[in-house]
């Protein structure tokens, strides 16, 4: 029943993310966003595949995400379909957040967007880049989890 219920709430999910970073912590934000793009999350018009998140004078903000508008919901203004996004954080939570990303390296990614209580939360990591070499071993094991997946299936 959760599953359902998740699977229900869901907006979108970043699949890139964990192919190309290593994934340390996550974070729930919620995000301040007009109309037009809250409409448009309804019908699913948003990609995350090229977002990250950037601090800048002490608050989080959401780049890169693309949030097409509807032409019926945008029609009495020129919306910005890449425009920045400000992330709402605790304060306690941001310090964190910027100790590890300036001392330690490491890189502010959206991992998906879902409904909380009407509202829009966005899930983000934190996560350092894998090399080639560390892709090449997440793609040998997908592969062989398919294959093995296979011989089990025909097994049966």
């Amino acid at each position: 029943m959760t599953t359902d219920k998740k699977a229900k709430t869901s907006i979108a999910l970043n699949k890139k993310v964990r192919f190309d970073y290593f994934i340390e912590d996550e974070f729930e934000a919620g995000l301040i966003l007009e109309g037009w793009e809250v409409k448009s999350l309804r019908a699913g018009k948003i990609n995350l595949s090229d977002a990250h998140v950037i601090i800048k004078y002490g608050e989080a903000f959401l780049l890169g995400a693309q949030i097409q508008p509807l032409p019926t919901a945008s029609t009495h203004l020129a919306p910005d379909s890449t425009r920045t996004r400000k992330l709402l954080l605790n304060r306690r939570e941001l310090d964190q957040l910027i100790g590890r990303v300036e001392r330690q390296g490491y890189t502010l990614v959206p991992l998906s967007l879902y409904w909380s209580k009407n509202r829009v939360k966005m899930k983000l990591a934190l996560a350092k880049g894998k090399k080639t070499h560390d892709k090449r071993d997440t793609i040998k094991d997908r592969d062989w989890q398919r294959s093995h997946a296979r011989l089990m299936k025909n097994k049966n």
